[in-house]
């Protein structure tokens, strides 16, 4: 990679494993500029019974890897204790995670214990899509005298399913660049992605867009990972990604803004055929209950009503109120097609 691509690189494994484990992927990584390398301690499982990280001997381990390889060493925080046992340590960056920057009660607890260690630290954006929980947990940090911060962008969580593990939504990334040009800005493509294939072409999309740095997950043998396997690399893998990285020309960087905006629209479609979808089976289930109440399938006051208040929605947010009307009378069609195929079947079945 060269140096000039990024300002920062953290590679590591998602979790510290074992002794061996940790210092066989630091081995892998050896040669890279690296300004951390990071490991997961203690790991927040969304069910109970998951690998929940090694605990405070895997820090010992971190500490190995800064000694035998050079490498500034990182993890990621939760509680005050974790903070007091990485900082007995020495660690020489901490991170908080995306389930701990969406609840400011546990990000105050980070701040008042980070105050008096020095550490610098990085802040993964919110689970949930919200840019104020995110300046919001920076700025708790900076009222308790913590100096160097910096953002992680690795996506948020989403209903829908998309082709990623968690919904980039750069929009909200941008914004806080614009609102805060004084942060470094790294991605995280491996939470973003979620598998091994996707995060090549989004470490491609951070160098586009002009993100400070990288943060990879990276495994001697994702084959054999206790935590998010799917979406690690290997030393060697990570070696090529980043030979790979190009820097694009203004043209370029045209095109991918190009590339981008249709990506969004197509989640955005199928989102929007997902619901359809639901909105459907529901027509079925009015209609099944106005088949068996032996109700009318038009009731003429409440389709009024339905489309007046649409139109006025429509208006408010800026469609088109052509538009919103004939989108309506469409799904309005569709519904009353499927509740008189309902009738249509209890006729046949006489």
């Amino acid at each position: 990679m060269r140096p000039d691509l990024f300002d920062s690189l953290i590679a590591g494994p998602c979790s510290a494993e074992t002794h061996a484990q940790v210092i066989q992927t630091a081995e892998g990584l050896k040669g890279l500029p690296l300004s951390y390398f990071r490991a997961g301690i203690w790991k927040p499982r969304t069910q109970p019974g998951a690998f929940e990280g090694i605990g405070d001997i895997g820090l010992e381990w971190l500490v190995d890897v800064r000694k035998q390889y050079g490498f500034k060493i990182c993890t990621e925080v939760a509680t005050a204790d974790h903070i007091r046992a990485a900082a007995a340590q020495k660690l020489d960056m901490l991170w908080i995670g995306a389930r701990s920057t969406v609840n400011p009660f546990t990000v105050q607890e980070l701040a008042e214990a980070l105050q008096s260690t020095g550490i610098p630290v990085m802040v993964k954006n919110p689970v949930n899509p919200d840019l104020k929980l995110w300046l919001g947990a920076i700025e708790r940090l900076e009222r308790h005298n913590v100096k160097v911060i910096g953002a992680i962008h690795r996506g948020f969580s989403v209903y829908q399913k998309t082709k990623y593990r968690n919904n980039p939504h750069w929009q909200i990334a941008i914004d806080l660049k614009q609102a805060r040009p004084d942060l470094q800005l790294l991605m995280d493509p491996s939470h973003i992605g979620g598998r091994a294939a996707l995060i090549a072409p989004l470490a491609q999309q951070a160098l586009d867009l002009h993100y400070n740095g990288l943060m990879i997950e990276t495994h001697h043998d994702p084959t054999v990972a206790l935590t998010d396997a799917k979406q690690q690399l290997t030393p060697a893998s990570l070696k090529e990604l980043l030979h790979n990285l190009k820097p694009r020309s203004q043209n370029d960087r045209a095109q991918n803004d190009l590339a981008e905006l249709r990506d969004k629209l197509s989640i955005i479609d199928e989102g929007l055929l997902e619901l359809l979808q639901e909105r459907m089976e529901l027509s079925k289930q009015i209609g099944t209950l106005k088949r068996n109440n032996n109700s009318p399938i038009l009731q003429v006051q409440r389709w009024e009503e339905t489309l007046k208040s649409t139109i006025e929605k429509a208006l408010n947010s800026g469609l088109s109120p052509e538009f919103a009307e004939h989108f309506i009378k469409m799904l309005h069609e569709e519904s009353i097609r499927i509740q008189l195929a309902l009738l249509s079947d209890q006729t046949d079945a006489y």
